[in-house]
């Protein structure tokens, strides 16, 4: 154990005890350690390796090529569950690995019908599995274009977690994201907002009366995240959280 934790902190892990401690838990056998423990000292990302991400309390699956669920990110949930009655209609739109759909379906009191839909089959195929156990619907597509017809106009709760990473700055990401995330799942733009627009434009078709959707931006970027929504015919209002580092725009049809 004191040699992985060595390898972990060379390596530039800061959480090198604990790493390792998941690491030795993943592990099948010292051979399979030794696998794991080259692909994070090599640069992957911890949850990659060990195939799952901790979010909201539950363990979500991921692994290769797909994007991790952010700690911030539960900022979002937070907001949802809030506004989600017993047996609220929740899509889950960009969902990746179906993290944010799974959570809000976990912490709202009698469940909800759930859809998630994503454009990269990678993702999906985590996705199916994070959001089986609360009876969720999977699809495939760009944005709105997968969705059944039965769902328009019956959406309570939409919570989105879209790429808003400018183009330019892609290349100023850690690494571990830059290197081993899919660029779908980062890149914005030019602006970083391109996928929000779109988002926002069609989005009011698909709002049940009194719905909610519910984005995720950056503090500099809110103002544009919020003028498109309310462009769509949306009231907005934003939430942030210093403590998590974020900011959730808010729209009410």
């Amino acid at each position: 154990m004191t040699t992985l934790v060595e390898r972990l902190r060379a390596a530039g892990c800061v959480f090198a005890e604990e790493e390792a401690d998941l690491l030795c838990a993943a592990a099948r056998d010292d051979g399979h350690l030794a696998e794991l423990l080259a692909r994070r000292v090599g640069g992957e990302p911890l949850e990659h390796v060990v195939g799952w991400a901790e979010f909201c309390g539950l363990r979500v699956e991921v692994g290769a090529g797909a994007f991790v669920p952010r700690r911030r990110s539960e900022f979002l949930v937070a907001q949802a569950v809030a506004l989600a009655p017993p047996g609220a209609v929740v899509l889950d739109l960009c969902c990746g690995v179906g993290a944010l759909g799974a959570a809000v379906a976990a912490a709202v009191p009698g469940g909800v019908e759930l859809h998630a839909a994503d454009i990269d089959p990678a993702a999906l195929a985590y996705a199916r599995r994070n959001v089986a156990p609360y009876g969720g619907s999977v699809w495939e597509g760009d944005l709105y274009g997968p969705l059944p017809a039965s769902l328009r106009g019956r959406v309570d709760v939409l919570v989105v977690n879209a790429p808003y990473v400018p183009t330019e700055e892609i290349g100023f990401m850690p690494s571990e994201a830059r290197d081993h995330e899919p660029l779908v799942s980062l890149d914005g733009g030019a602006d970083g907002l391109d996928v929000h627009r779109r988002v926002a434009a069609d989005a009011l078709p698909w709002l049940a009366p009194g719905g909610h959707l519910l984005i995720e931006t950056s503090a500099r970027q809110r103002p544009v995240t919020a003028s498109a929504l309310a462009a769509a015919g949306l009231r907005t209002r934003v939430a942030a959280s210093e403590e998590l580092y974020a900011t959730v725009v808010i729209a009410a049809r």
